[in-house]
């Protein structure tokens, strides 16, 4: 038996329609592409109505967004029909989104983040607490212009394995050396390479937070070059290649050469 009662369809100005972007993926450029294919191609025999729930400031879109925006800027479209669902809370809203996006192969880990953080999925809570407190910005996406604040990353995934391998604490303490170390952005390779540093046994007693952020800072954009060589000559994945250059640049004095 269903939990919720059957969704009613009815007509409305696409103009009034929400989007809240708490949880819903923000327009890229391919996004906005697709908004005016959808305007410049419109054709009723594909139009899929947009998924909406009521709320106290009027109809918010759950799933339909581009479809929603196309009709919005389309010159001859005053009115669509909608589906309206039973979604009271923001929570459940977000909930919704995701059960509508994740199968689809569109939606980028960082789109679903956010949108499970909006719905108070408990690991990507964590995810931003972390980030938070190591001074990592999460983006929705690349940046458009293509320049990267000190402590941005899209490296979701790399960060949340991070926190299920290592705990919140010891995860922090990793990124906090990234951003210390200036990373611009902070990927999953550079996250994997100081992990490996702080906590394999091979190289951990020789070398600390500090040192991973002091190497990254005397080395700059070299180390990721060096990195990039010695992974081509030795064969050795490139996450790897930047451990052994960030140590041998930041290891104590006075201990094995590695």
């Amino acid at each position: 038996m269903a939990e919720t009662a059957a969704p009613v369809f009815e007509w409305a100005d696409p103009g009034t329609l929400l989007i809240d972007e708490g949880y819903q993926r923000n327009l890229s450029e391919r996004s906005i592409k697709l908004v005016r294919k959808i305007c410049a191609r419109w054709d009723w025999r594909r139009f899929k109505p947009p998924v909406c729930a009521r709320t106290e400031r009027g109809l918010e879109v759950i799933d339909g967004q581009h479809t929603a925006i196309a009709a919005c800027s389309h010159p001859a479209v005053t009115t669509i029909p909608v589906m309206v669902v039973e979604a009271a809370s923001r929570t459940e809203r977000a909930h919704s989104f995701i059960g509508h996006n994740r199968d689809r192969l569109n939606i980028t880990p960082m789109q679903m983040h956010f949108a499970a953080a909006a719905a108070g999925d408990e690991e990507a809570l964590t995810i931003d607490q972390v980030c938070a407190r190591a001074g990592v910005k999460m983006l929705r996406s690349t940046p458009g212009n293509g320049v990267w604040a000190i402590g941005d990353t899209v490296a979701v995934r790399a960060v949340g394995a991070l926190i299920n391998r290592r705990g919140a604490m010891r995860a922090r303490i990793v990124l906090e050396a990234l951003v210390k170390g200036r990373a611009r952005p902070l990927t999953a390779g550079q996250i994997k390479a100081v992990e490996t540093l702080l906590h394999d046994e091979e190289y951990r007693e020789d070398i600390d937070a500090d040192g991973v952020a002091n190497a990254m800072l005397a080395l700059g954009e070299a180390a990721e070059q060096e990195a990039a060589v010695f992974a081509a000559t030795h064969k050795t994945p490139v996450w790897k290649a930047l451990a052994i250059v960030l140590y041998r640049k930041g290891k104590r004095r006075g201990r094995r050469a590695g």
